[in-house]
């Protein structure tokens, strides 16, 4: 997955996410670090930092294992798993084990010059959509 590795280092962004009407339901500021441990149980772990504007923060950090041309995650949360496309966006497929019945499909595409990205979830819970998130980050220095 060279495609992947585009991805290390530091992130600054925001998630959006908003309702099958187009409505904002909820909205935080993200900073996120992308990594490649040399050593170690994972071949990727990312670390977010989440912040609302009333004051409420949230901290994550989980690990990924290369399985053949597939990064999977089994984590609290979720578990699935990310593959790469032939024009480099990456795709992944994660259930949610913190939220009955529900799973989304992530899209990742770098800007060619690696300097920002997008990235949209499309939620699905009981089989049907109910809402999207819209992240928007730019690379910045550690």
């Amino acid at each position: 997955m060279p495609a992947m590795l585009l991805h290390e280092g530091w992130w600054d962004g925001w998630y959006r996410d908003i309702d099958t009407n187009g409505s904002l339901i909820d909205e935080k500021r993200v900073k996120t670090r992308c990594e490649f441990p040399d050593t170690g149980p994972w071949h990727y772990v990312q670390h977010n930092w989440l912040e609302w504007a009333d004051g409420r923060k949230e901290a994550y950090e989980f690990g990924g294992a290369l399985r053949g041309d597939r990064l999977v995650w089994d984590t609290d949360r979720f578990a699935g798993s990310c593959w790469q496309t032939d024009g480099d966006v990456l795709l992944l497929r994660l259930e949610r084990r913190d939220v009955g019945s529900a799973y989304y499909v992530e899209m990742i595409n770098l800007s060619p010059d690696a300097r920002t990205r997008a990235r949209t979830w499309q939620w699905f819970q009981d089989g049907t959509p109910w809402k999207r998130t819209l992240c928007d980050e730019w690379r910045i220095d550690g």
